[in-house]
This record gives structure tokens, sequence and C-alpha cells, in this order.
């Protein structure tokens, strides 16, 4: 049986979404023949996407939007991956500092052009960082909430492995 592959791209700032990226990647890598690739989102290229069964995509919102290089990279892969990706998996992990909402809905709308089946509600996780220097200031993610960040891992990589996506 040829593996699966898991993509997990992600960006990170202050180092709070990276957390919730690895978590996610080693939850998934539990997973007997499910191969897991972890790349920052400038490093991802469309030979990634097209390559990958299923994908996870981290980013901080940044002003009520994705980070700005986590869009470079879906505009980067748009065009290699339109058609050629319809009905793959994705969930979203989100390092928020309110609410969120905006970064999963952008996310969601790029993820239906790129015609993707998300499998999972968006995992938020809010810092509550609201002064410029708890924006700025190195994040650290709660043990519960990168707990919640491997299941989500292991359950994309166990319905990969299984057939179910």
């Amino acid at each position: 049986m040829t593996p699966k592959t898991l993509l997990v791209v992600y960006h990170t700032m202050t180092g709070g979404t990276a957390q919730m990226a690895q978590a996610a990647a080693e939850g998934a890598r539990d997973e007997p023949g499910v191969r897991v690739r972890l790349l920052r989102a400038p490093e991802a290229q469309p030979d990634d996407v097209l390559g990958a069964d299923g994908y996870v995509f981290a980013t901080p919102e940044n002003l009520a939007a994705i980070a700005g290089l986590m869009k470079d990279f879906f505009d980067r892969c748009y065009y290699a991956a339109l058609d050629r990706v319809n009905g793959r998996p994705y969930a979203t992990l989100v390092c928020a500092g309110s609410d969120g909402q905006n970064a999963v809905r952008q996310i969601d709308r790029i993820a239906t052009g790129w015609r993707l089946r998300s499998v999972a509600p968006a995992l938020i996780v809010c810092t509550h960082a609201q002064t410029p220097e708890a924006i700025a200031q190195p994040k650290t993610i709660g043990v519960d909430d990168l707990a919640q960040c491997r299941e989500l891992g292991a359950a994309l990589a166990a319905g990969l492995a299984l057939g179910v996506y």
C-alpha cells in the first residue's frame, strides 16, 4: 500500500502557530502509513501541494486576516493546484489575539477555490494579545490547546490511512 502524505503548511512570527503546527504534525506521525511533511509557508511549493493527499493550514491572524506569507503560499500554488487537488481534505489552525474567525473564513474561501474539503472544524487558539508589546512577544501555547492540535493531526492522518478521505 502506498503511504499517504499529509502536508502541514504554516507561518509564524512569534512561535505560537509553529507550536500548533508541530503538535498537529506530531499527532499525525503516530499514524502508520502516513508520511507527514511540515513546511513553512515560504518553503512550500506547488509540487508539495500536488504530492500531498491532505493538508493542515496553520496561520496567525494578523489584522483580522491570514498572515501575508500564508496568502502568498496560496497564491503561488493556486494555478498548479486548480482542478488537480479536488476533494482532498484539509483542516485549519489559527493562532489569534482575538477571535480568529476572519482568518478561518479566508482559508475556507481559498479552500473552496482550490476545491478542497474541510474535514474538521477550524481550531482557533486565542492568546488574548491586544497591546503592541503582547502582540510582538513570543507565544507559548498551552498544553490543552496543543493536545487539541495533536488530536486534529491524528484524526486527519487516520482518515487518510483508512481511505475515508
